[in-house]
């Protein structure tokens, strides 16, 4: 718990745009209530899964994603410490007054210094954005990858990175979109409620660098600060094919007696529990975090 603590009030001093300022934290009854700025256009995920908000085009996604790069680099090269976010998804990124990607939700986030291995070997996360080595290796820079890749994924084709009610070939997102590119056809694995013109250079540029990143080797994925550069046009994407070492390549990283979800909802392995704040006072949002196996 002091460990905790001693995080939280670390990530209260990290400042970058596409990170949602944490601005305190309240201990009570064995609950932490993490304090953060309100971001009054909800979560990603609401743009992407439900009918009662309207489909992002792909311009504004690819602003997204490139906003949540922004904040990884930040957190594993630019911050006083290497920090860990360790559960990336589209839940979790906000979306400000400007439809700006924030990162947020920090409570399963982890420190270490910069050039020593991270203490943390807790295997926390949500299915299908974890990393298969966690079990093995524990968190690093390379699993936060692992997590984002699912994310470009998701963004790019408005599913989730795990749907156990779809047909077998088509349940793991990241093994369909390799197979459409095995069948020439990797521009029609995006979204099709996706608004406005489309790029589909850049849809497909996007897509293998999700790919990538999701590579089941570590050794082989991207570091942050090359995913912005592939992201910006300044580094040229790894010559990689459909058929390369570790592309497309998932096996769900099953703990315990936790098994795959019944239904399209994905299930966080720590939970966290969201409450707005009141109607007269719109500035802050608590996130009540949660331990252990309930559901």
């Amino acid at each position: 718990m002091k460990q905790f603590v001693a995080e939280i009030v670390s990530m209260g001093t990290l400042k970058h745009k596409n990170m949602v300022p944490l601005l305190g934290y309240c201990r009570r009854k064995g609950e932490l209530l993490l304090v953060s700025e309100y971001m009054p256009n909800g979560s990603l995920d609401q743009y992407l899964f439900y009918d009662d908000k309207p489909p992002f085009s792909w311009r504004r996604r690819l602003i997204i994603i490139k906003d949540i790069a922004s904040a990884l680099n930040y957190m594993h090269t630019g911050a006083p410490q290497v920090v860990l976010h360790r559960d990336i998804k589209a839940s979790n990124v906000m979306l400000d007054a400007e439809y700006n990607g924030r990162l947020g939700d920090f409570g399963m986030a982890r420190f270490h210094d910069h050039g020593a291995d991270p203490a943390t070997t807790a295997a926390v996360g949500t299915i299908g954005y974890m990393a298969p080595e966690l079990v093995t290796m524990g968190a690093s820079t390379a699993t936060d990858v692992f997590g984002f890749g699912a994310l470009v994924l998701e963004v790019t084709c408005g599913r989730r990175p795990v749907e156990p009610a779809l047909p077998e070939e088509r349940r793991s997102l990241v093994k369909w979109v390799c197979q459409c590119w095995k069948m020439a056809s990797l521009l029609g694995a995006r979204d099709p409620r996706m608004r406005g013109e489309i790029s589909a250079e850049e849809v497909e540029m996007v897509l293998k660098i999700g790919l990538i990143c999701m590579n089941a080797v570590a050794e082989l994925r991207p570091s942050m600060e090359e995913v912005m550069q592939y992201l910006n046009g300044s580094l040229k994407l790894p010559d990689i094919t459909p058929h390369s070492p570790g592309i497309g390549s998932f096996v769900p990283l099953i703990m315990g007696s936790y098994p795959l979800p019944a239904s399209p909802t994905t299930e966080t392995l720590s939970a966290s529990l969201y409450s707005s704040s009141s109607a007269n006072d719109s500035t802050f949002v608590t996130h009540s975090i949660v331990y252990g196996h309930g559901r």
